[in-house]
């Protein structure tokens, strides 16, 4: 591969002489290592970022190839509903960068394969099918929320990190829900032949979000059986036998289970069950357990596993200190701990850009409405202002720094309504705190930010503005007072 990278090169390659290869490097921030699969259009690699040491997939994508198969739409497509689709269970795309021949999609490294490895050596115990079809689910009906559909969920497409969690990957079939024809159905026929649902073989439109139930239904079996429910060496015979629903449920699935089964392969789309009617189910929720994430620097933060670190550094720092130490001391250093620091600093290209009419932002990032508030209060106060914001229209906060991430409970179309605010100094005494959509429906952020953020960070003000004048006014009273001595 030209362009910044040669397609066979490795990171720790070696010369016939013994010498050690300089690792090859992408635009200089990534070292590019081994080949991990290709396809027609695309090459994925294993690579690590030069600044951070994280491990990372890039998928190379030659430009030339897909301008000849007409494939642009489909790649700026791929990439829209990778960036909607931010999940724990989901691949994650980081960013996407471009040379003249290439496009780089940079993702996360997932280190554990296929599930199709895993299920290769033989069925699975039910309790581990069991959490990875609930993994499955969760982000098949995060999707779905989102108007975003799969089409081609199958054991080869599910990924398993170091933590044996599920990820979905490949979207390169998807949809989204502005394809669907004034039928209110997708009419364009995908998916791997063998996990497939009935009405897309009829070729007579379908209900993709039906489609995709179909097929967790069928990896669900593969999983828990070992084999496929509709096999037959030839292939019309195997259409034959998904088309009729033909399968039969081994002796050792117990009845919840086939019950569950015969409802997610129901070949009637109308009658066949629905995300909200899974996570419902008996079976499927035995010992599961939703998901609690938030999205910070375009990353998905898992809260479980955050909380778990927090524990263990509060375990490993509580057995740090001595015994003897006393409760004033022990004070004292938490409230130096807990000190918040300096937020960062404008510079005159910032405030520049602050200007409607130099506005710069677009060349920076993607999308993202936002506003602009400068205010003489303490951070302290801004950030307890914005949790008392929040708290009247039960929206979740997170801290850090002098950053706050307020989110929403209501799921829309987009997600919840997701705020990012970030508080600047623009002055020893002044600063500014902006505040950015980050996810959810932009008439709801509006609504919000007119009706809820402006009035509550104006009252902040006047009510700084009221303190001073009376702390100005008790000043130039007591200069006028007699002391002791007159």
């Amino acid at each position: 591969m030209a362009d910044n990278m040669s397609p066979n090169s490795t990171s720790t390659s070696t010369t016939t002489n013994n010498k050690k290869e300089t690792p090859v490097q992408l635009l200089g921030r990534f070292e590019i290592g081994k080949l991990l699969g290709h396809g027609t259009f695309a090459k994925v690699y294993h690579a690590r970022s030069i600044k951070t040491g994280e491990n990372v997939a890039i998928k190379v994508i030659d430009k030339e190839k897909i301008l000849k198969s007409g494939l642009i739409a489909h790649i700026k497509r791929e990439i829209s509903i990778l960036r909607r689709v931010r999940h724990p269970n989901i691949v994650q795309l980081f960013e996407v960068m471009a040379t003249k021949a290439k496009i780089y999609f940079v993702m996360e490294f997932v280190r554990g394969g296929e599930l199709f490895n895993k299920v290769a050596k033989g069925r699975l115990k039910e309790e581990v099918a069991r959490k990875y079809f609930q993994q499955l689910i969760s982000a098949v009906g995060f999707c779905h929320a989102r108007g975003v559909f799969h089409r081609d969920l199958k054991p080869e497409n599910l990924l398993l990190d170091e933590n044996g969690n599920l990820k979905v990957s490949d979207f390169g079939l998807s949809a989204v829900s502005d394809q669907i024809r004034q039928d209110g159905l997708f009419h364009t026929f995908c998916g791997t032949p063998a996990y497939v649902a009935p009405e897309v073989l009829a070729r007579r439109g379908y209900d993709a979000a039906k489609v995709d139930i179909w097929s967790c239904g069928v990896i669900l079996f593969v999983l828990m059986a070992g084999y496929l429910p509709f096999h037959d060496q030839n292939i019309m015979a195997m259409y034959k036998k998904i088309y009729k629903g033909e399968f039969r449920c081994p002796r050792w699935f117990s009845p919840d289970l086939t019950r569950l089964l015969v409802r997610l392969l129901d070949t009637k789309p109308e009658t066949r069950m629905t995300i909200p009617e899974i996570m419902e189910n008996r079976w499927f929720k035995k010992g599961f357990k939703h998901i609690k994430f938030y999205i910070e620097d375009d990353k998905v933060c898992n809260v479980e596993e955050e909380a778990k670190d927090d524990a263990a550094d509060y375990m490993c720092s509580s057995s740090d200190q001595s015994m003897s130490e006393s409760d004033n001391e022990f004070e004292t250093r938490r409230r130096v701990a807990t000190t918040l620091p300096r937020p960062a600093s404008l510079n005159a290209f910032d405030i520049i850009s602050f200007s409607p009419g130099f506005d710069l932002s677009g060349l920076f990032e993607e999308g993202g409405e936002e506003a602009r508030f400068v205010s003489g209060a303490p951070v302290s106060r801004i950030i307890s202002k914005l949790e008392e914001i929040a708290k009247l229209v039960s929206f979740t906060v997170r801290k850090k720094d002098c950053r706050v991430s307020l989110e929403g409970s209501r799921e829309g179309v987009k997600g919840p309504l997701t705020i990012a605010a970030e508080i600047f100094e623009l002055t020893p005494s002044l600063v500014v705190v902006e505040v950015k959509k980050k996810g959810g429906d932009k008439a709801e952020y509006e609504h919000f930010r007119d009706k809820e953020l402006k009035p509550g960070l104006q009252n902040l003000m006047d009510e700084e503005s009221s303190a001073a004048v009376a702390a100005a006014a008790a000043a130039v009273g007591s200069s006028h007072l007699p002391s002791d001595t007159e």
